[in-house]
């Protein structure tokens, strides 16, 4: 009797303990749902793969609708007595403290698969007493309303996996370009494998150490008698292919510009999407073998970091690379770097003033001035020439000359000329506004000279030509890039032959190409913070920056020197198999009027046109049906 009492409340106890510690656990009622997941593949202008990102979740497989090697490979290496026991293994514990016991240090878990579910899905990381109980009531719970293929099913489908993604369908599909149903042996054992440290066994980390790792899961399963020792010789022997980027490595600056604003053309969908962007991986490739040699040569002067920003006259980005390493650091200098212009200004400078009846021949003094009561500007080293031209003045980039012009029209219409040409970021209506003191971004100081490259027109710098799900449907192409005219022909085209003398006689020789026409300005900041080079052929639009992320000043390091030699590096390669062509605005062709777009009344015109004046918008026509998903990552990879 007295027994009886104390089981009783024994019973008594254990139930309110067990309903504490459950009145915590999170609700299990949906855990059979789809996880959310944005599978995006990337492709450069020639349909050649750049990336796959998004891809978090897969679609929910079914346990049992994979090869029995697939589940025996998971269950050999993290439970193999998961179909006997109940959530708790008492066997496996005792397993686990003897090894750790003669190993002196914990090399083994005792967690059950149930556990490992209940961990890492639905509870914190805290390594606390109160954790292990609820993991091991959550587990109790699990077991007790879902079949064991069930919480198999859970497990493999909810399971980390390393690079980004969860779930045995997206490992599947990301590391072997297959479905989780077509695994092979090999395959299934690299997976299992790499559980135990996701970050570093995955097989895009490290195939090596994920094929070593995969032995051991292989001699697990031989052990469990899941295999033959003949089956795990030929597995070891068998070397699967792993799928990688087929972009370069610093690549992703452009795949992450393009993800960050992706949701912007297609709002928010489901299922996967195929995005088709401007960038050529070639290009690509060209400009970053400039942009390292360029930065070995300038280690001596302190030159810590460099940008490179390539598009054609149009918008199309060709090639980006945002600093040293993407692998180091993501951080974008193109898109996210605000950093002083310098003399690399100055041609809204000079435009504002050719529009006020400028011409290139009028006569100024160059040397030494006062504008307003105080400022004195200098030029660099303190040289002056006297009388000279305003196309000489531009080709020796003459700050008392820039400052004197910015004066005359008026700080206010320099700063609506630049915003009028693709300058997005705010700018100081100052005097000094003529030498570049407003910061703003490589990429929006080149999309601005795309407006003098092309002849007059303003663009907006873009990464995409269309957008198609894996059902067929187009999503989104891009049908415009700019806004129209915002320059006259007479004026691009007398400010793209002051641009060619800085060229040919002033401060950007080094940027001199052997066989096309180029132009460009120079650009250099106070304490050679920052040099810059931006220029265009008829073909391309290049922007190039030198300097450190701290701001600390380089060695002598001026916009003619590293970026101007970068920029010639690159082209030179860029147009090597292009044929000799006239810059666009001095190019032979019939004038016809057109009317210039007046300056926004904002000081600041936004990134991307309204939807009516880009003409973006859904394609219907048939004939923009595209080749289906699976097709074309069969032909990106060669099928598998």
């Amino acid at each position: 009797m007295v027994l009886l009492f104390l089981f009783a409340w024994i019973g008594i106890i254990g139930a309110v303990v067990y309903a504490r510690w459950a009145a915590d656990l999170p609700d299990v009622s949906q855990l059979m749902a789809k996880a959310p997941s944005h599978d995006i593949t990337l492709l450069d202008d020639k349909g050649r793969f750049i990336a796959r990102r998004g891809l978090t979740h897969g679609a929910m497989v079914d346990t049992r609708k994979l090869p029995a090697d697939v589940t025996n490979a998971f269950l050999a290496i993290e439970d193999r007595r998961f179909r006997s026991h109940w959530g708790i293994d008492p066997m496996g514990l005792l397993r686990a403290m003897r090894v750790n016991l003669i190993e002196g240090r914990v090399v083994q878990g005792g967690s059950t698969i149930t556990q490992q579910l209940a961990k890492n899905l639905f509870l914190k990381p805290e390594r606390t007493f109160e954790r292990k109980i609820q993991e091991a009531a959550l587990a109790l719970y699990l077991e007790a309303h879902y079949s064991k293929d069930e919480i198999l099913t859970l497990y493999l489908n909810r399971v980390y996996f390393g690079a980004g993604v969860y779930g045995i369908e997206a490992a599947a599909e990301l590391f072997f370009n297959k479905h989780a149903n077509r695994l092979t042996l090999t395959e299934a054992a690299m997976l299992a494998g790499s559980l135990k440290a996701p970050a570093r066994y995955n097989p895009l980390a490290d195939t090596d150490a994920s094929a070593q790792r995969a032995r051991l899961v292989l001699a697990a399963m031989q052990e469990a008698g899941f295999i033959s020792a003949e089956q795990r010789a030929d597995a070891i022997a068998t070397r699967p292919r792993v799928v990688r980027s087929g972009g370069t490595p610093s690549s992703g600056y452009f795949v992450d510009w393009i993800l960050a604003h992706l949701s912007e053309e297609i709002g928010e969908t489901g299922e996967p999407v195929i995005v088709e962007t401007t960038l050529d991986l070639q290009l690509q490739d060209e400009a970053e073998q400039a942009v390292n040699t360029a930065l070995a040569a300038g280690a001596k002067a302190n030159a810590g970091e460099a940008a490179l920003i390539a598009m054609t006259p149009t918008g199309e980005i060709r090639a980006m690379v945002g600093g040293r390493s993407y692998a180091q650091t993501p951080f974008n200098r193109v898109t996210d770097a605000y950093r002083q212009p310098g003399s690399a200004f100055k041609p809204f400078v000079y435009l504002a003033a050719l529009e006020q009846g400028r011409q290139p021949s009028d006569l100024m003094r160059d040397g030494p001035v006062t504008i307003g009561k105080k400022w004195r500007p200098g030029n660099y080293e303190g040289h002056y020439e006297g009388e000279i031209s305003l196309t000489r003045a531009f080709a020796k980039s003459s700050n008392v000359v820039a400052a004197q012009l910015a004066q005359s029209v008026g700080p206010g219409v320099v700063v609506k000329t630049a915003h009028r040409l693709g300058i997005t970021s705010k700018l100081d209506a100052v005097p000094a506004i003529a030498l570049g003191t407003s910061v703003v971004t490589p990429l929006e100081l080149t999309q601005s000279y795309a407006a003098i490259a092309n002849g007059g027109i303003r663009v907006n710098a873009f990464g995409v030509k269309r957008i198609v799900s894996k059902s067929g449907k187009v999503l989104f192409t891009r049908r415009g890039s700019g806004i129209g005219r915002v320059i006259s022909p007479a004026n691009a085209a007398a400010l793209s032959r002051m641009m060619a003398e800085v060229v040919a006689t002033g401060t950007g020789r080094a940027a001199r190409l052997a066989n096309h026409d180029s132009a460009g300005k120079t650009g250099t900041t106070q304490d050679f913070r920052d040099a810059w080079y931006i220029g265009f052929s008829a073909d391309y639009v290049c922007g190039v920056w030198f300097g450190n992320d701290d701001s600390t000043s380089m060695t002598h390091v001026t916009g003619g020197t590293l970026p101007a030699r970068l920029f010639k590096a690159f082209m030179q390669m860029a147009e090597a198999d292009l044929p000799p062509r006239a810059l666009a605005a001095l190019a032979p062709k019939e004038i016809v009027p057109e009317q210039v777009a007046q300056p926004p009344t904002s000081d600041v015109i936004p990134a991307e046109p309204d939807a009516a004046s880009r003409q973006d918008a859904p394609a219907t026509a048939a004939a923009d049906k595209p080749d289906s998903f699976d097709s074309i990552l069969d032909r990106l990879f060669g099928g598998t």
